[in-house]
């Protein structure tokens, strides 16, 4: 007999077998056998075992359908659907698995997996041992407690008590009564009508437990309520003995027989190699056997297989219990697809239209909640016979009936750019949590290498043609509003908006697993999305006569620019005009070094104009300083007036966060992002940013964040020391390259370093110094030169980082974000320089952008428990602003530096300045 257990284990087998087939793409081994479900309970099964310490494990499987409490309740679980056809031929398999890991696996015709592991868990605390059931499921919740916890495999995270409280409202011991009050419409256990888990678990704390509250049910006050408990009395006994585990299953198995054996690697590989495993295989040691078929295609290697060729079908949802069926369908599920419907793109005015789901490939529905278009015109079923126009469902009632799903923990949700429609939905006082973002996870894969739009994506992975936006709605002056499209049409364009999310998901998520890039989505992307969802809702005020006297003020300045510079020329014209300010310049005036474009107009960018101005010419000069006030006023004190948002009397910028080839976050609408700090003009603009009376502003800046980055991935050690030791960057580097002492220096020759220090950071060149520098560019070469002989570590950098985006198409920040390269193999030298450069600033700018939004997602809890009040507003590249409740601000700066300096472990130290203001530009 094995000794006495001390930690068992109890795999919920069932729920790891739809967790891995609806967690991954289709994929078949070579004789076409689908296994996407084996592959998945292989890898969770291998990891559970390498991880745990447990010396007693078995898995636990359900036997059949039909169990001991169809005889209580003929209709318990009546309504499921048969199990997927590609799932099917994998249950064999998978059982076939387990037995290849030398693992028990128990199951019994006429009892539930629950009712084996709650028997099981009871004889295991017998003797002494400790619990660990392998499960989410919120049934299983029942046995936490007294030696019992779960383990959600799939978020890392022990269940315990507190966990089963945040779950149900009250202790493990009374889930159970609180389960028969609410019922459950995934396995139909009726449950009370009316009754959900937060008034169930209100009447079991203020009762007690079931009996007494149905004992005492008349003396409830609320007569609704009061005579639904009385009617409903024995249902409510019914669903208990429904929801309640048995936990004395005459078990054949004995709890010894689970004593943790070793599996032969070979007898495992041998198995795996049939099924075309190769990863698995190659990680255990490598097989002789042979794949169940003679090649096995490209895609088994990586397990990422083609999609195959889906056919929709899509239902229109007009009725409660049509919802409630795709509720109970998403929840068995553990995962939807959802995207939001609206009137316009601005979530923070467009009114929600409607909500689709999508819960398998193929199968999704749209649930109208706003549209005035009349009946629909066709099927309600894709390709399904014409049918009488529905009345749709009220607007509350379908959110209040989607609302336990949308904040159910138990239920990934998954969207395209989700941040929308969560804001869409929080308008509507829903919340909605865990999510994933398909967008997000194509940004991740594959940054700056193509666009993350779902069209762009359903062509590239899918080679699926999406319905387009216009083809609904129209465009230009006849474009209408989606509340107004045809119900039929609707349904085709929204359903398959979460279809194709829930596809792409498949197929991205199985590819963020084989590419390594789990950690930079987990914890740099996706706990990111809450924080700018709140960041974005809160906004900032604005001073509106600040504003508009900042118009006027550049509106008067612009015209005098005007006078100037039509003086200057000699004549009338429109400044704002290219073709006519090319006319001045190159013919009226006669200047040297016009070009003329490719349209035969002259050239009057920035770049010649500033060119121009270099030489001494006043026209130009002051042309460019009328083009930077128009900027000002059109972008920022015209169009911020016109931002304010009625309803918060505040600006509410929005932030794109898969943009940027380096993981910078983009801000739009307005962008506030460019507002340029070292002009007089900008500062005064950034003064227009105001906090609400009693608080006040917090910008918090990493000071020189990116050369701090540059000495720790380059391994600088002279830079390294200047800023352990917290001296002058800058000057030190002079010092160091021209060998002069720091006291005493001239402050030229710093201005020179400090140049080149930031310079070296985006590959600058001798002709770019010399042009910064206003100096030769043989003096300029002999700077860098000096440079690189000083600190050889960064040319050796530089070298090794533009060899790693030859070699790869990318380089890797110190976080491994990848940052795509592409032109670093091009035949033009001008295109291969440009990307060269981006190469090398890749790890530094991405690095900063990496750890910012590191420190974004820790802030809000931090600050939550130091119950601080402050709230998080905008995010300027490494800048972050807050608004603080005046007698919080220094308790907050001091987390908020704590937060940001110890985002990132660096061979440098990170430095946070913070300093506050009642206005933006005060507080910076």
């Amino acid at each position: 007999m094995a000794g006495e257990p001390r930690h068992v284990f109890l795999v919920d087998g069932s729920g790891f077998i739809f967790r891995a087939f609806h967690g991954l793409p289709a994929m078949s081994r070579p004789d076409g056998t689908p296994v996407n479900a084996v592959y998945g309970f292989t890898t969770m099964l291998l990891k559970l075992l390498n991880d745990t310490d447990a010396d007693y494990v078995a898995v636990i499987f359900d036997a059949g359908r039909l169990s001991f409490r169809n005889d209580i309740y003929p209709e318990y679980k009546a309504h499921r659907p048969p199990a997927p056809e590609d799932l099917v031929p994998q249950f064999s398999l998978i059982r076939d698995v387990v037995a290849a890991f030398n693992v028990p696996s128990v199951e019994m015709e006429g009892f539930e997996a629950d009712d084996l592991i709650a028997t099981y868990a009871t004889q295991a605390r017998h003797r002494g041992a400790k619990v660990t059931i392998v499960s989410s499921d919120k049934d299983l919740m029942q046995l936490v407690g007294d030696g019992v916890e779960m383990l959600d495999t799939l978020k890392n995270r022990t269940i315990r008590a507190p966990e089963v409280f945040e779950k149900f409202g009250v202790a493990p011991d009374k889930v159970v009564d609180v389960q028969a009050l609410c019922g459950d419409p995934t396995d139909n256990v009726p449950g009370v009508p009316g009754i959900g888990v937060k008034t169930a678990a209100q009447l079991i704390g203020e009762y007690g437990d079931l009996d007494t509250l149905l004992t005492r049910a008349a003396e409830i006050k609320q007569p609704k309520r009061r005579q639904t408990l009385l009617d409903n009395a024995d249902a409510a006994r019914t669903s208990r003995e429904l929801v309640r585990l048995k936990q004395d299953v005459p078990v054949t198995q004995p709890l010894d027989s689970f004593a943790k054996r070793p599996f032969d690697r070979q007898v495992l590989a041998d198995f795996l190699a049939v099924q075309g495993f190769k990863s698995i295989v190659a990680r255990l040691g490598g097989s002789t056997a042979t794949p169940a078929a003679a090649t096995v295609p490209a895609a088994a290697s990586t397990f990422i297989a083609a999609p195959a060729v889906v056919t929709a079908a899509y239902e229109l949802v007009t009725s409660a219990e049509a919802l409630q069926s795709w509720i109970a369908e998403a929840s068995r599920a553990g995962l939807v697809a959802i995207d939001t419907e609206t009137t316009g793109l601005d979530p923070l005015k467009a009114e929600l239209v409607g909500v689709s789901l999508s819960t398998a490939p193929g199968r999704a529905c749209y649930i109208p909640v706003k549209h005035d278009s009349g009946p629909a015109q066709g099927s309600l079923l894709l390709d399904a016979p014409a049918a009488a126009g529905p009345t749709i469902l009220p607007r509350d009632l379908a959110l209040a009936m989607l609302a336990p799903l949308l904040a159910d923990a138990s239920v990934l949700k998954v969207g395209h750019n989700i941040k929308y429609d969560m804001q869409i939905l929080a308008q509507a006082g829903l919340s909605m949590a865990p999510v994933d973002d398909t967008m997000l996870l194509s940004y991740v894969l594959d940054g700056g290498s193509h666009g993350h739009g779902m069209d762009e994506l359903a062509a590239l992975h899918l080679n699926h043609d999406t319905i387009k936006f216009a083809a609904v709605c129209g465009s230009g002056k006849n474009q209408i509003t989606f509340d107004r499209v045809p119900l039929d049409k609707a349904l085709a364009y929204a359903a398959e908006d979460a279809d194709i999310t829930l596809r792409l998901h498949r197929f991205l998520k199985a590819r963020l697993l084989a590419e390594r890039m789990v950690t930079v989505y987990e914890t740099l992307e996706r706990p990111l999305i809450p924080v700018i969802v709140a960041m974005e809702g809160h906004g900032i005020k604005v001073d509106q006569p600040a504003l508009m006297a900042l118009s006027a003020e550049f509106g008067q300045r612009m015209a005098q620019l005007e006078v100037d510079i039509q003086a200057l020329a000699g004549r009338d014209f429109n400044v704002g005009s290219p073709q006519q300010l090319g006319k001045v310049l190159f013919e009226d005036l006669g200047l040297a070094g016009g070009k003329k474009t490719k349209t035969g107009q002259w050239g009057t960018g920035a770049e010649v104009l500033e060119e121009l101005a270099a030489q001494g010419h006043d026209l130009p000069a002051r042309v460019l300083d009328w083009r930077q006030l128009s900027k000002l006023k059109g972008t920022y004190t015209d169009a911020l007036v016109a931002q304010i948002n009625p309803r918060s009397g505040r600006v509410h910028t929005s932030y794109s966060l898969a943009v940027t080839t380096t993981g910078r976050l983009s801000s739009s609408d307005p962008n506030l992002q460019n507002i340029p700090i070292r002009t007089e003009e900008g500062r005064k603009i950034r003064h227009a940013f105001i906090a609400d009376p009693g608080n006040t502003l917090l910008s918090a800046d990493y000071s020189q964040i990116e050369l701090r980055l540059v000495a720790h991935v380059a391994g600088i050690e002279g830079l390294k020391r200047a800023f352990h030791d917290g001296a002058d960057i800058h000057a030190i580097t002079a010092s160091q390259v021209f060998g002069v002492p720091v006291e005493g220096m001239d402050p030229a020759l710093r201005r020179r370093a400090k140049a080149i220090n930031f310079g070296i950071i985006y590959g600058i060149s001798a002709f770019g110094l010399a042009q910064q520098l206003g100096i030769s560019n043989g003096e300029a070469k002999s700077y860098i030169d000096a440079y690189f002989g000083r600190f050889p570590e960064i040319r050796a950098f530089m070298e090794r980082t533009k060899e790693e985006a030859r070699a790869n198409g990318f380089v890797l920040t110190p976080f491994g974000r990848k940052v795509y390269t592409p032109g670093i193999k091009d035949k033009n030298g001008a295109m291969r320089a440009f990307a060269e450069r981006a190469a090398i600033n890749g790890p530094i700018q991405g690095g900063a952008a990496d750890i910012i939004k590191r420190a974004m997602i820790r802030l809000p809890a931090a600050l939550a428990a130091e119950n601080l009040s402050a709230r998080l507003l905008l995010q300027v590249h490494d800048e972050l602003v807050l608004e603080v409740a005046e007698a919080e601000k220094e308790q907050t700066r001091a987390v908020v530096r704590r937060v940001m300096e110890s985002a990132a472990t660096l061979d440098v130290p990170l430095v946070v300045d913070a300093g506050f203001g009642a206005n933006w530009g005060d507080a910076h």
